[in-house]
């Protein structure tokens, strides 16, 4: 999706792109000749804890791009391209990094570079690089084209974090009310979930209260509701986004 339709957001990767425009140089081969003396240097700056995962993670994406080039661009159209190709790089770094690894490339430079310029932290390092890339590639392709590459990073930074965090399909609910024990017992019997009773104690009334909390996915709010309201009208419940959710009833750990 990006390399045939011009579009390099930030990275090696992004780099290699427009390596790619001005000289012919394959990307894979690009990528792994930035990325492999960048883990040699972070690893030498900052001990060996980027791991085997990570050098086996930036051989494979160099040699898959390389190994893959013979496919042929599904659209020419740009939007088109950089949303599915923002979508299908942040699930794969999404991947990536949800298993303990990274792909290497400027997120090791950062790491690096932070570690003697520590005014400025590996985030903002890593925004002045990727901004230097992509207005790299605005002037080598064109402004828009920049635009599109600013579209598609953010779009991947989007799906990493869905992948990271979760889908935020499941909702905490915390429950203050005098009949916190009748609202429990029907919680466990008739929605069949658990509930934790905590301490609490009123910052004005000064009156201690029990606090209930349970997690019901988002298809149980209305029923988590109505059977508050009709045990207790006058309950106070706040309900919140759970990023993800492990353990019996959810996900497995």
């Amino acid at each position: 999706f990006l390399a045939p339709n011009k579009i390099a957001p930030g990275g090696v990767s992004g780099l290699a792109v427009v390596l790619q425009h001005l000289f012919g140089w394959p990307i894979g081969a690009v990528t792994l000749a930035i990325n492999i003396p960048l883990f040699i240097i972070s690893t030498k700056a900052l001990g060996t804890g980027f791991g085997a995962k990570t050098l086996y993670s930036t051989i494979l994406l160099g040699v898959s791009i390389d190994a893959l080039a013979f496919l042929k661009p599904l659209t020419h159209d740009t939007i088109l391209a950089a949303v599915y190709g923002g979508i299908i790089m942040g699930v794969g770094i999404g991947i990536v990094i949800k298993y303990g690894a990274t792909t290497g490339g400027t997120d090791m430079a950062a790491m690096t570079l932070h570690k003697y310029i520590h005014f400025l932290s590996v985030g903002r390092i890593l925004l002045i690089i990727d901004f230097v890339i992509i207005t790299l590639a605005g002037i080598v392709f064109s402004p828009e084209l920049a635009l599109y590459a600013l579209a598609t990073e953010f779009i991947s930074i989007k799906v990493i974090d869905l992948i990271q965090e979760g889908s935020g399909d499941e909702r905490i609910a915390i429950i203050i009310s005098d009949r916190y024990e009748e609202i429990s017992k029907s919680i466990l019997e008739e929605m069949e979930r658990g509930v934790t009773e905590l301490k609490g104690r009123g910052g004005y009334s000064k009156k201690d209260k029990n606090v209930l909390l349970c997690v019901v996915t988002r298809r149980e709010v209305t029923t988590l509701r109505s059977l508050v309201k009709r045990i207790d009208p006058n309950a106070f419940m706040i309900l919140s986004t759970a990023h993800e959710v492990l353990g019996e009833g959810f996900k497995n750990m």
